[in-house]
């Protein structure tokens, strides 16, 4: 697999760097840093698409009957999200997107950033800094796991 791959790899929404960067270290033994900022960058790569785009896109399709289940989804899930952001908008979202769990990251952020209309540019500042702090979990997991699986065998 190429760096470039890697870095398409980490601009798609269930993969994103949670898989990219343990992959490129662990798996195809690249230099940690590196793998891990190529990773960070592609991560970052759809943000602001969708922090612009996204609650264009939400509200036009509203009124296609086509698209109501998709709609109830997103509704539900981001009511779900929406209540952890009312207090600490910028905490709350740098967090959300720091933590590298399924269903967190900076697809599920900025969609619920862009819903909220929260501001643009802290909105991505506080992508950025979350998706920081998953890369250098996901960094520091990384490096740490061989040492783990071997300690169990």
């Amino acid at each position: 697999m190429s760096i470039f791959e890697l870095f398409i790899y980490s601009a798609v929404p269930f993969t994103e760097q949670r898989v990219t960067i343990p992959l490129g270290i662990i798996y195809y033994d690249l230099p940690p840093l590196y793998i891990t900022t190529i990773c960070f960058l592609g991560a970052l790569l759809p943000a602001p698409f969708i922090l612009l785009l996204f609650s264009k896109a939400y509200n036009a399709a509203l009124g296609i009957k086509i698209f109501d289940p998709l709609k109830g989804f997103i509704d539900r899930k981001v009511r779900k999200k929406s209540k952890r952001f009312e207090l600490y908008k910028e905490i709350a979202l740098i967090t959300f997107v720091g933590i590298p769990l399924p269903g967190t990251g900076v697809w599920t952020g900025s969609v619920i950033a862009a819903l909220l209309g929260l501001d643009l540019k802290k909105s991505m500042l506080c992508i950025i800094t979350g998706n920081l702090i998953s890369a250098v979990i996901l960094l520091i997991l990384s490096l740490l796991f061989p040492f783990v699986l071997g300690s169990i065998g």
